[in-house]
């Protein structure tokens, strides 16, 4: 019989959950993430994996979905017997009452798994997550920004951060009573058994550097038995590794090196993010051919939507077949592709979160198509909601990593029984990568210096 895995893991977008596979395998920890629960069949295929994970699209439903939907996602993945089963969150905490609640997501797993309180790490400092007594902190391309400060998201269209303090905003998703174990109390032996004592539910943890990192790793690991259910970002998998190669569970590893370089690729965009749109720019001076969907189709008739599906399909077959790799995009930055589209869902009365999943699946259908008709095998889909939408409709069932880039958005191999088994795709968040990431996957990923 197969050791049981170290960790596993439920995601609330894909993006995110592949990240947290890429974590553990580029550590020497073989890990698995699957797109649903897997068949016996599929599941035995990846028996020996210290880290197993299933993503869904919950950042982008509300708590009823979440209710009809999660418990046996959790339930699955309890009865692998690790001892951590993490709720992977958004490393910019996306979330509100009514889309993404994470409060609503860690009461349902706490009705699986139980615990003495639910450990919550965000911060991850590869990624410039940083989190210091209780505030969140988050990297751009123009530096580091307190979250309700934040260029992107404290103007997110969905999800909008106008708190800082992760408990406080926290709060309106949850009745759970909460403390902090601050950097000051990560070094305190007696901080967790207070916090305890104070009947806290929730224990949000802070995380800074390698120091606090670590220490908070050894929090995690060392409390398992009492804190085996585990809400935050990959930042709970950074913390773990280093708490195991540091007291030598694990040895130290290098990351691989890149893949073999592609002559072209596919990408499918749905992200507004500014870090995007000079990931757009860069792509189109550089052998890509930026192709605009016109989002307003899904606020149309189906007819409409099609329509724009196949016009796509059609543009970046032609791409291709002239040497160039086709990248769709409905944004490029807050522009006038935004602006459209929102006075079109304004005019439809369409839900947001519904107009942004037709978005989604019609990009994932128009990457479906391109790569069957041209034979291509390296694809992109950029943002966190796109990802999960558009991966639904390419049939794939796991992923495994590759070849890593920039922390948390990884060159991945994927599995399915469809026409794109082994296909090689990288998962990216709207605001995560170098301005050159779509060439850098072009050229087959890789670690740099610096990025």
């Amino acid at each position: 019989m197969a050791e049981a895995p170290w960790v596993t893991w439920l995601g609330d977008d894909f993006t995110g959950s592949a990240a947290v596979m890429e974590v553990l395998h580029f550590a020497g920890l073989p890990s698995v993430l699957f797109t649903d629960i897997p068949s016996p069949e599929l599941a035995a295929r990846f028996a020996d994996c210290r880290g197993v994970g299933i993503a869904t699209t919950a950042r982008s439903h509300d708590p009823a979905w979440m209710v009809q939907n999660l418990p046996a996602l959790f339930g699955w993945l309890d009865r692998l017997r690790a001892p951590i089963l993490h709720y992977k969150i958004c490393s910019t905490f996306d979330s509100s009452p009514v889309s993404g609640s994470i409060g609503a997501a860690i009461e349902l797993g706490l009705q699986v798994r139980s615990a003495k309180a639910v450990p919550l790490l965000t911060a991850a400092p590869q990624m410039r997550r940083y989190q210091a007594f209780g505030h969140l902190f988050a990297g751009t391309l123009d530096g580091v920004f307190r979250l309700d400060r934040h260029p992107v998201m404290s103007r997110h269209p969905v999800t909008p951060m106008l708190e800082a303090d992760l408990l406080r905003h926290l709060a309106a998703q949850t009745d759970l009573p909460s403390a902090l174990i601050d950097l000051e109390g990560l070094a305190d032996p007696r901080a967790l058994q207070d916090a305890l004592a104070s009947g806290a539910g929730i224990l949000s943890i802070d995380s800074m550097d390698p120091v606090s990192e670590t220490a908070a790793g050894r929090l995690l690991w060392e409390n398992r038995a009492d804190l085996g259910f585990v809400a935050g970002s990959q930042g709970v998998e950074y913390a773990l590794v280093r708490h195991w190669q540091d007291s030598g569970m694990i040895p130290r590893v290098d990351p691989p090196g890149p893949v073999s370089r592609a002559d072209r690729i596919v990408a499918m965009s749905g992200s507004v993010s500014p870090t995007t749109a000079r990931q757009l720019d860069w792509a189109g001076r550089n052998g890509f051919a930026l192709l605009p969907f016109d989002a307003r189709a899904v606020t149309c008739s189906d007819a409409d939507q099609t329509a724009e599906e196949t016009r796509l399909t059609q543009a970046a077959i032609a791409a291709a077949e002239a040497g160039q790799s086709p990248l769709v995009h409905s944004a490029a930055g807050e522009g006038q592709q935004v602006e459209a589209f929102r006075a079109a869902l304004a005019r439809s009365g369409m839900e947001a979160g519904t107009a942004n999943r037709r978005i989604g699946e019609s990009l994932g259908r128009i990457l479906d198509a391109t790569l069957r008709a041209t034979g291509i095998r390296r694809a992109v889909i950029s943002g966190g909601d796109t990802s999960g939408h558009g991966m639904r409709q390419l049939g794939l069932s796991a992923l495994t990593a590759l070849a890593p880039t920039i922390p948390g958005a990884a060159l991945c191999r994927a599995f399915g029984d469809g026409a794109h088994d082994g296909l090689e795709i990288a998962l990216k968040g709207g605001q995560m990568g170098s301005e050159d990431y779509f060439g850098w996957i072009r050229d087959g990923g890789g670690s740099r210096e610096a990025t």
